[in-house]
């Protein structure tokens, strides 16, 4: 047996929430490996109902589902370990390669994840994130807020969070996204969170960076695309009104989706009733998607997230 079966079992002593088992002391350096491979004949794993697997939809040349999949979020330990981390690191990418996995190992207390918030003139999710990050609820570091208005600086004031505005015309727009990225590269950001950002970032921008773009969306997709989609729910009568936060992608509002939250809402309601409570679901749909992120709950597989519990 490897070295490596031998530090994953130890490891998965901590399950995937974090959770210690019974007379076990709590993890205090935690780190996680997320995995996912083809469920192939003789692999060892019969079967699989949780969270973690899924069946392919890729078809086969017989119309059959040819493939399952297993994904697995295992959190350890390390403090305690004393074999160095590149050590660690070869010997899980040797297991990865003779099982034919994919893996994504993120030592955790190295450095807190440093985020960039974009916004424009609408505040609710701007105030939520810095509260929530003030809170300790949300484990990184504001690291700037970009605009492409002024309105909001007041905002980032009261958090001491510097700001920084880039007016933006269909004239130098590719322009300013290309100072924008070089402001974000100068400052090590690790993820952008668009809080109700009102602008279509181009494709090279997205795809710049892939699964690090965090994007709030006032609808419950796939309904209402676009603009304006409180009008338009209004407008078809809905019974729900939602919030989806998704990696941005070059497809606009077709990126993985991460986290969904839904109200009900009646004909009672006009628009102005909608807004007020699509913001509320706004907020806090994009808080746990952010969370989750930073957590590393994510596995992006496909057009699809694979998101695991806390």
């Amino acid at each position: 047996m490897s070295t490596s079966v031998c530090w994953i079992s130890q490891w998965s002593q901590c399950n995937e929430g974090g959770a210690p088992l019974a007379g076990r002391p709590r993890c205090q350096r935690n780190s996680c490996i997320i995995l996912s491979f083809t469920i192939q004949p003789g692999c060892g794993i019969v079967d699989c109902t949780s969270e973690s697997s899924e069946i392919d939809a890729k078809v086969d040349k017989r119309g059959q589902h040819s493939r399952r999949m297993f994904f697995q979020r295992i959190l350890f330990d390390y403090s305690n370990v004393s074999v160095e981390r590149d050590v660690i690191e070869d010997e899980i990418n040797d297991l990865c390669v003779r099982f034919g996995m994919e893996s994504q190992l993120s030592w955790g207390g190295d450095k807190r994840r440093r985020i960039a918030i974009f916004v424009s003139k609408y505040d609710h999710c701007l105030w939520e994130l810095l509260l929530r990050q003030r809170a300790g609820e949300l484990d990184c570091e504001i690291a700037m807020a970009i605009s492409n208005h002024e309105k909001l600086r007041h905002v980032a004031d009261t958090f001491d969070i510097p700001y920084h505005v880039f007016p933006i015309t269909k004239d130098n727009k590719l322009e300013q996204e290309e100072k924008q990225i070089s402001l974000i590269e100068q400052h090590n950001v690790d993820l952008l969170v668009l809080a109700r950002y009102m602008q279509i970032l181009s494709p090279s921008f997205c795809s710049r960076f892939q699964n690090q773009i965090i994007n709030i969306h006032h609808s419950f997709l796939p309904a209402f695309r676009g603009g304006s989609p409180y009008h338009k729910a209004h407008e078809r009568g809905v019974k729900l009104v939602g919030a989806t936060a998704h990696y941005a992608t070059t497809e606009l509002d077709e990126g993985p989706i991460i986290e969904q939250d839904i109200m009900r809402v009646s004909h009672r309601d006009d628009v102005k009733d909608l807004v007020r409570k699509g913001r509320t679901l706004e907020k806090t749909c994009l808080t746990n998607a952010v969370k989750a992120h930073l957590d590393d709950r994510i596995i992006t597989h496909r057009s699809k997230c694979i998101v695991f519990a806390e």
